[in-house]
């Protein structure tokens, strides 16, 4: 039994972000584009690209997938997962509000404990990332649920935090959660539907979308609609997003009985939930995905890009995807550790080229292992 939302206006620190501000986003679109029974927004043309440590900048050399090691062990319900400029890596534990730091040889050690989580259900503290400017400013972002809704707030290690976007609503699933700081140093927020179908096709719901941020939480510029922080719309439940080499998104949906999603995110598409899900709804105005599973086989949250191949971590699946990406399309996608892990929540690129994946076994969903739950690395070849 879902549990029921709470909602609440959303708006950020930097400006109040109004429902009728997105909604005449996606009327101006309407005229200018085809658009389905729904709303799509045209895309808008991104400002140049910052300096920034994204999957984009790291070493292209492919991990090697058979040389596995163990960083850690014990991290409780890990979810997100981000590295400082000097090679730490920083993880959440969704249940506890803490975040870790972690160094490959040593214990993990607790770094911030974020106030105000109220963990249930999927809910918790979810996504983190570092600044892209960490060592100038040094900013951490957390996306986390909290009484009344979800959040983003940003803070740094050993002070208070601030809130720079909320009013994201809340339930006991379809909380999204994911966020990244992308080539052009704006923040990406993936976000769910809090179980109201309807909210992913509402232009003035933050629900089901994925947002494009200031580092202040404000609208980013190049957005379709430069007051609003929608950047695509028509999700489920967004809990990966990653860059190619060439700069394109690309984004982990979770299904709802038939098919789970890779999607290429264009700015101001539509994807189609809940009118669609999966393939079918091009003749509507919506977007097809570029890989689709049955959700047994996936139900991916994290997803990482590095040498041309997406690998996505699959929770209910149990396994590491791995598809193969061109400049037109993708290749067939291959399975990994089927049985070996457990469930799959977040994979990432280290800044050596390695690849970093965390088990999510004590999430109340998996079968807990001695160890659980860990965090494997694969060096790059």
């Amino acid at each position: 039994m879902r549990t029921r939302p709470e909602i609440a206006p959303f708006h950020t620190r930097a400006t109040h972000v109004r429902a009728r501000a997105i909604a005449a986003a996606v009327l101006l679109v309407c005229g200018l584009a085809a658009c389905g029974d729904e709303t799509s927004e045209p895309p808008g043309a991104p400002p140049p690209p910052l300096a920034t440590t994204t999957e984009a900048s790291r070493p292209a050399g492919a991990p090697d997938l058979a040389a596995g090691e163990e960083v850690v062990r014990d991290i409780e319900t890990p979810w997100g997962l981000d590295f400082l400029p000097d090679g730490a890596a920083l993880v959440s534990e969704r249940d506890t509000g803490r975040i870790v730091r972690v160094v490959p040889g040593a214990p993990a050690e607790q770094v911030y404990e974020v106030a105000g989580v109220v963990p249930g259900g999927e809910g918790g503290l979810l996504g983190i990332a570092a600044s892209p400017r960490y060592a100038e400013d040094r900013y951490v972002y957390a996306y986390f649920t909290a009484a009344s809704d979800n959040r983003i707030v940003r803070f740094r290690l050993g002070e208070p935090s601030q809130v720079v976007f909320d009013g994201i609503a809340k339930a006991g699933n379809h909380n999204g959660g994911r966020i990244a700081f992308g080539p052009d140093g704006m923040l990406y927020v993936g976000t769910g539907d809090a179980g109201r179908r309807a909210a992913s096709q509402d232009p003035g719901s933050p629900n089901g979308k994925i947002l494009r941020l200031t580092p202040d939480g404000g609208p980013a510029p190049g957005n379709p609609r430069p007051d609003s922080p929608v950047y695509s719309l028509g999700h489920r439940n967004v809990q990966g997003l990653a860059w190619d080499s060439a700069g394109r998104l690309f984004a982990a949906e979770f299904g709802q009985n038939d098919v789970d999603e890779i999607n290429l995110i264009e700015p101001g598409r539509n994807y189609g939930w809940p009118e669609v899900e999966g393939t079918g709804g091009a003749d509507r105005g919506f977007t097809d995905p570029l890989v689709t599973w049955s959700t047994d086989e996936a139900s991916p949250s994290g997803i990482a890009i590095t040498a041309n191949t997406l690998y996505a971590a699959a929770l209910r699946g149990e396994r590491l995807w791995t598809v193969p990406l061109t400049a037109t399309g993708t290749g067939a996608p291959a399975d990994h550790f089927r049985d070996g892990y457990g469930r799959l929540r977040t994979v990432l690129v280290a800044p050596d080229g390695a690849l970093w994946l965390t088990t999510s076994n004590t999430d109340g969903r998996g079968d807990i292992r001695a160890g659980d739950d860990r965090i494997v690395r694969f060096p790059a070849r």
